[in-house]
């Protein structure tokens, strides 16, 4: 099923980064009692009663302002609204009902997304007797949390769930009826999505501008290369040149969360000229959170002053900035050219197998074993910590339980150090891999 996607929205200093934090089981966002912290978005990942959707936190929404960086996350918050599948609307009991509040919930109403309102900072009954003002805002679903504390979030979150439907029919099938590989086209604004897209297809099968943002909607291309079929998802269509200014780099997250979520690998395309940024990480991220798979193409390499070593020492940078997840498969292409475009293609359908793939437990436990045995776990308080046994578990991303005396006492270092040992020895390259301890 496509991504679920829930917006955070409301006045400034109402609590909303302390929910996302809430939500994500992380302290992720910045908080602070000063009003207008979060200007930059931020979006996770959460998780509750076994159904996972997108998080996105926005900024402080004021209207009526001339205050350029309010302007400016008012329109955000705008697309967020748009964009999502569910908004929670945060208020806060300590100080009613404001105007600001009421020019949020006209906003609001004028949507057709469902709305939960989130009264935060309910701490105590007096509070909680004050939170029932906000009835008067005409919301039929109104929660009292604290989100500091985590009360009533469980309730939130219980509803917020219901609206998530599972879709446990496959849309796209091959010939012999199996679900057909998905492949995401990620990536900043201009760095050349559309360009490969119709390289690959070799037709005007989007727009294609030098204006950052005329992408806008997900395209599905069916597509049949080396024999077999798979869906190019572009996050692409056309987007008016009047609403292109600097909620950009915002759109596009929200469009490659999406598009993401739909996959089964992710083509990360990167501005050779630009280089990585910190927005490429933050979808890269995303990308490995999610478990998918992920192969990056260095787009327009042709435009690049070259030496003997050039491309080695971008591979080795942009890895560098990538860290700790660097087992990803790196092509330096030019769509315009359609140089090397093909070959990128290649290595995201061995990507897609990488993901596919299941190791039998003898194999396993017969080499992973030995290597255990060469380097065991640090000694814990004083316990020797023993690993008699590991398996693959079946799941959609490459995930292994290894089974101790003392699972706890296994850090994260060793962790690392198993993950590396199964790369070695088989093929995950630009696949995340899960280690779980367990009780033997």
């Amino acid at each position: 099923m496509p991504g679920f996607t829930v917006a955070i929205v409301g006045r400034p200093n109402v609590g909303k980064s302390t929910l996302f934090n809430r939500l994500l089981e992380q302290r992720k966002a910045i908080v602070d009692d000063q009003s207008g912290v979060t200007r930059d978005r931020q979006y996770g990942i959460a998780d509750w009663c076994g159904k996972t959707f997108n998080v996105i936190d926005t900024g402080g929404f004021v209207a009526h302002t001339s205050d350029i960086f309010e302007v400016e996350i008012a329109k955000q918050v705008q697309i967020a609204i748009d964009e999502a599948d569910l908004i929670l609307f945060i208020c806060d009991t300590t100080t009613g009902i404001t105007s600001q509040d009421e020019d949020m919930a006209i906003l609001l109403r004028r949507s057709t997304k469902p709305v939960l309102l989130v009264v935060n900072k309910v701490d105590n009954q007096e509070r909680a007797l004050y939170a029932t003002e906000f009835y008067a805002l005409g919301f039929d679903k109104t929660f009292m949390v604290s989100s500091i504390s985590g009360s009533g979030t469980g309730e939130v979150l219980d509803e917020l769930v219901s609206y998530i439907v599972e879709d446990a029919t496959p849309n796209d099938l091959d010939k012999d009826g199996n679900p057909m590989a998905k492949f995401a086209i990620i990536g900043q604004p201009n760095a050349g999505k559309s360009t490969l897209l119709n390289a690959l297809v070799s037709q005007e099968r989007t727009i294609v501008s030098n204006i950052a943002g005329t992408t806008r909607d997900t395209i599905h291309t069916h597509y049949k290369l080396f024999g077999k079929e798979f869906i190019l998802i572009d996050t692409a269509g056309i987007r008016k040149k009047k609403n292109v200014h600097e909620d950009l780099e915002f759109y596009s997250v929200i469009r490659a969360i999406k598009a993401m979520d739909e996959a089964d690998v992710c083509m990360l395309i990167i501005d050779a000229e630009v280089g990585v940024t910190a927005q490429d990480v933050s979808i890269f991220s995303l990308a490995t959170g999610k478990g998918k798979g992920v192969v990056i193409l260095v787009n327009k390499w042709d435009l690049v002053k070259k030496e003997t070593n050039t491309a080695r020492d971008y591979e080795k940078n942009l890895k560098e900035k990538l860290e700790p997840f660097t087992d990803v498969p790196v092509i330096f292409i030019s769509a315009t050219d359609k140089t090397r475009i093909f070959q990128g293609m290649e290595k995201a359908l061995e990507v897609f197998e990488n993901r596919q793939r299941r190791i039998t437990t003898s194999v396993l436990n017969e080499i992973m074993l030995k290597e255990i045995e060469r380097y065991p776990p640090p000694f814990s308080r004083g316990y020797a910590i023993k690993i008699k046994f590991l398996q693959q578990v079946p799941t959609a991303v490459p995930s292994f339980a290894f089974f101790a005396n003392h699972p706890d006492a296994v850090k994260q270092p060793y962790k690392n150090f198993l993950e590396n040992k199964l790369r070695s020895h088989f093929n995950f390259s630009g696949v995340p891999v899960r280690i779980f301890m367990r009780k033997k």
